[in-house]
């Protein structure tokens, strides 16, 4: 499955694309370095007079930065993980499986290859969940991302400000990265506060910066960054806040955002959107890990290998063995078996 995408990125045009996904990384990245030049250089070094108050504003403004590009660059540069290869279909009965007369043949051939395999997750029709571009058993969870050419374990959704899935082995790190970003525009936008008043209040009288009852120093290009540094962090935490809430929501009640909008399917039990909530505590724990020293820091301590997952237990009433629960949407167009057009493709 990776070489696939290995040989796309080998062509002209793949190489571009290649490219044109790494702007919005870029993008965030100029913004970051053009506010630390804003902050730290005309915010405190150019308008503080006092000496310690602006070490005090560095020094919780560099612990803020260093947490938010550490989880950044962790949740930008982990795999994306990799399905063993037990699961990865025989040629042969990938062959089978093609020119399988009906559903019914297609599905008896992936349960029996799937027997020995962890795998809980099924299709509506109660197959196995099979990749069509990945000729692989897909493990419980996992989905193929179209961008990353790849099943991929766990998949919560493809975030283009990462370039890169959010997943198993990197959900942590994005959580931690969207919390600590919300940190950090909180961080400078009420520390920017107190000069965003100041510009307003003298702005229109003063070209000079502050006078002596404390009118604003510096250049008026320096104060125009402060202005806007106030302006956008704030922008930035409005869209962050929402983000982040969601997304806690969805560790205290093991979904992912695809699973969100789409329940998943169990062999026994049917749809269920909390078919892997465990407790808001044992969820946490799943991602983050039970060690509360490392919880802050973007250092992988999540539960389990991606593949299997525990699932919670089903009470023996007829609504939960049924499947049937108010919050369940199902889409039919996904994880289906191979369509009928495969029976054409093949000699």
């Amino acid at each position: 499955m990776g070489n696939d995408d290995h040989r796309r990125r080998k062509t002209p045009c793949g190489f571009c694309m290649a490219v044109f996904k790494w702007i919005p990384v870029v993008f965030i990245t100029a913004v970051i370095a053009w506010s630390y030049y804003a902050y730290v250089v005309e915010l405190c070094i150019r308008n503080s007079e006092n000496l310690v108050g602006m070490i005090l504003m560095l020094f919780f403004y560099h612990i803020a930065l260093i947490l938010f590009m550490w989880s950044y660059w962790r949740t930008i540069m982990t795999s994306v993980g990799r399905v063993p290869d037990q699961w990865r279909i025989p040629d042969e009965e990938v062959t089978r499986l093609f020119r399988a007369d009906n559903p019914e043949t297609q599905k008896r051939i992936l349960n029996s290859f799937a027997r020995s395999l962890p795998v809980t997750n099924r299709t509506m029709n109660g197959s196995v969940r099979f990749c069509e571009k990945c000729k692989i058993i897909k493990p419980d969870r996992a989905h193929h991302c179209s961008v990353c050419n790849s099943c991929v374990l766990k998949m919560d959704h493809h975030c283009p400000w990462v370039n890169n899935c959010v997943n198993f082995y990197n959900y942590k790190f994005f959580v931690l990265f969207l919390g600590y970003a919300l940190i950090y525009c909180l961080y400078v936008a009420f520390t920017t506060l107190h000069d965003f008043v100041q510009f307003w209040k003298v702005g229109a009288y003063e070209n000079n910066g502050y006078s002596e009852q404390g009118q604003l120093n510096g250049s008026g290009v320096g104060r125009f960054h402060i202005l806007f540094l106030f302006f956008i962090s704030i922008m930035f935490a409005i869209s962050l806040v929402s983000l982040f809430g969601y997304h806690i929501y969805l560790v205290l009640v093991n979904r992912t955002t695809l699973e969100s909008f789409r329940a998943p399917v169990f062999r026994v039990g049917g749809p269920d959107k909390n078919g892997f909530n465990l407790g808001r505590y044992a969820n946490f724990c799943e991602v983050f890990g039970d060690d509360w020293q490392y919880w802050p820091l973007p250092i992988f301590t999540s539960f389990g290998d991606g593949i299997s997952y525990p699932i919670r237990h089903l009470e023996d009433d007829s609504e939960t063995l049924l499947g049937y629960h108010s919050d369940t949407r199902i889409e039919l167009d996904e994880d289906c078996l191979p369509e009928s057009r495969f029976l054409h493709s093949i000699p």
